[in-house]
């Protein structure tokens, strides 16, 4: 399948998405620079609302930092009041993160600001135009992620 397409077309489309990315990223910075959290954190705090219970290696492995780094990580947002550690109900060695209303708060607020955002980017798109493109994103994401399960 790789050889389908022109390697010019791949190039500027790598391109493309590159400079997205960077731009969410960096219009995300400026609305986290209104929030007490780091952009580390609202990464991991986002894994940890989204798929509640996850140990520290767990989340380790979903953000990609080392597990001493999330260690840290998770204590500053503990610190801060984001989130909390619970003991698992079934093994007491296991030791679970839960997001706290404040954590969820922020994450709430700072994406409805990103959607703010990409409302604003999408303005001028009409309706077919966004759901064709957020249809190809989709099977861009499922690609990537089937691509990335072998």
């Amino acid at each position: 399948m790789e050889g389908n397409l022109p390697k010019e077309s791949v190039a500027k489309l790598e391109k493309r998405l590159r400079h997205i990315s960077g731009a969410i990223k960096q219009n995300g910075r400026k609305i986290l620079a209104n929030y007490p959290i780091t952009s580390p954190q609202f990464i991991a705090l986002q894994w940890i609302i989204d798929e509640e219970g996850l140990t520290i290696g767990e989340l380790s492995n979903r953000i990609g930092l080392a597990f001493s780094t999330t260690t840290d990580l998770v204590d500053r947002m503990e610190k801060n009041g984001l989130v909390r550690r619970i003991k698992d109900e079934h093994d007491r060695r296991v030791v679970r993160i839960q997001p706290l209303e404040k954590g969820k708060s922020i994450i709430k607020e700072v994406i409805d600001k990103r959607r703010e955002y990409l409302g604003e980017v999408l303005d001028n798109f009409t309706t077919e135009q966004t759901e064709v493109l957020n249809e190809l994103l989709t099977q861009l994401y499922d690609k990537m992620i089937l691509l990335n399960n072998r």
